[in-house]
């Protein structure tokens, strides 16, 4: 029955990330593949007094169907939370909308926004999970490369420039960027660089997807006001993530912005999964009632820090004197994005990682035209300590006999 897939079904390929988890728990594999939190984080003792309560007293709500916009108690808190935190305010429960995680946020934001011709705008290299379903909509795409600081903005401007004179700039949809700690490329964009990026959307009138599921990981450095706070909801839309910060499991995101937005892409999710379970959106609510999430965590950070240290102190001991290897140095977040010289495919590399029990992500799954080859991205949340040492270990060995089978070293 496969001749009678759809024009969409027929394009969609197997998530890189999804197939690694897969052979993650095989014995001795240490994996630097996929943003999987440390389970050692999670309030797990906490959870579960909570999950009893609500399931006992709270059962009318948490085991029947939600709203479509999520749970307006949940919505509160987390407008609390942005203010405290953030010092984003005047937001109303209509600006939000929960999803089920961020991953179906970006589903629905290519579902009311793009049309086969639309075009929209993407780093380079470009988050796996927007990669995959803005494509699906369409493949009318434009990078932005990624520098050190965040996307290179005169590329951004002279794009845009160059597709309002040939009377296109109505087709173009929004810009999306991961403003803090990217994912794969662990940079940051910087204060300057915000700034002028919601110059340039408004002057060709353009919206702004700004992806924040990291930006409460920060490890070193002071917090940069997010893009959203300076360019407010009718500019900006924002998508947040309880996955880092509490549990992936719960399977919740927050979309924040302009009251027309959120109702639109509230119309696509009653037709795509209806609603959000009203358990899991409950659990978070009344655990932002009782903990300060951002207290609760502070052990997590300092945990990972050590972890990213570690990571990029054993980059440093093994690839440090060798030429054309380099790599990110993030301060938050969970990726560093490892370059390798010319010639290297890390594609071509993974299965030979598998064989030596170390897993990455080839560079060439963060990309929409199959570059980005000599690249990988590294995770170094949830292996042990001794396993990140022993890992690039492995790693180097893996890139030694491919560089030298090839002559590349």
């Amino acid at each position: 029955m496969t001749d009678k897939f759809s024009k969409m079904a027929k394009k969609m390929k197997s998530n890189i990330i999804r197939e690694l988890l897969k052979v993650t728990g095989k014995p001795g594999m240490i994996s630097f593949g996929g943003g999987v939190p440390d389970p050692e984080t999670f309030p797990r003792h906490e959870m579960a007094e909570i999950s009893r309560e609500i399931l006992e007293n709270e059962y009318r709500y948490t085991l029947q169907y939600a709203s479509t916009e999520g749970d307006p108690i949940l919505k509160e808190e987390y407008i609390s939370l942005l203010k405290r935190e953030n010092g984003i305010e005047g937001l109303e429960l209509d600006n939000l909308l929960i999803t089920v995680g961020s991953q179906s946020a970006l589903d629905l934001v290519s579902k009311i926004f793009l049309d086969e011709d639309s075009i929209y705008f993407v780093s380079k290299p470009v988050y796996l999970g927007a990669a995959s379903t803005f494509s699906l909509r369409s493949r009318q795409y434009v990078y932005m490369n990624l520098t050190e600081d965040g996307v290179d903005l005169d590329e951004l401007e002279q794009s845009l420039e160059e597709i309002k004179v040939r009377g296109d700039i109505g087709k173009v949809k929004f810009i999306y960027v991961i403003s803090n700690f990217h994912n794969p490329g662990g940079v940051t964009m910087s204060l300057a660089k915000r700034k002028r990026l919601v110059e340039i959307a408004e002057k060709y009138d353009v919206l702004i997807v700004e992806d924040d599921p990291y930006g409460d990981l920060r490890y070193d450095g002071e917090a940069i006001d997010s893009v959203f706070k300076i360019g407010g909801k009718d500019r900006v839309l924002l998508l947040k993530t309880f996955s880092k910060i509490l549990s992936p499991g719960l399977r919740l995101g927050v979309v924040i912005g302009s009251h027309d937005v959120i109702r639109k892409m509230v119309m696509a999710k009653q037709a795509a999964d209806l609603c959000t379970p009203s358990l899991t959106q409950r659990l978070a609510a009344r655990y932002l009632q009782r903990h300060d999430i951002m207290a609760q965590i502070k052990p997590t950070i300092a945990l990972y820090k050590e972890k990213k240290d570690l990571m990029l102190a054993e980059l440093e001991k093994n690839f440090g004197d060798m030429e054309g290897f380099h790599w990110t140095r993030p301060d938050g977040g969970l990726f560093i994005w490892f370059t390798l010289p010319e010639g290297f495919n890390t594609d071509e590399m993974l299965e030979m990682g598998k064989s030596e029990n170390v897993l990455f992500v080839p560079g060439i799954a963060f990309s929409l035209d199959d570059t980005c080859k000599n690249s990988m991205r590294l995770s170094f949340c949830l292996p042990p300590k001794n396993d990140i040492i022993e890992g690039v270990r492995r790693l180097k060995k893996v890139i030694m006999e491919y560089g030298e089978e090839r002559n590349l070293l």
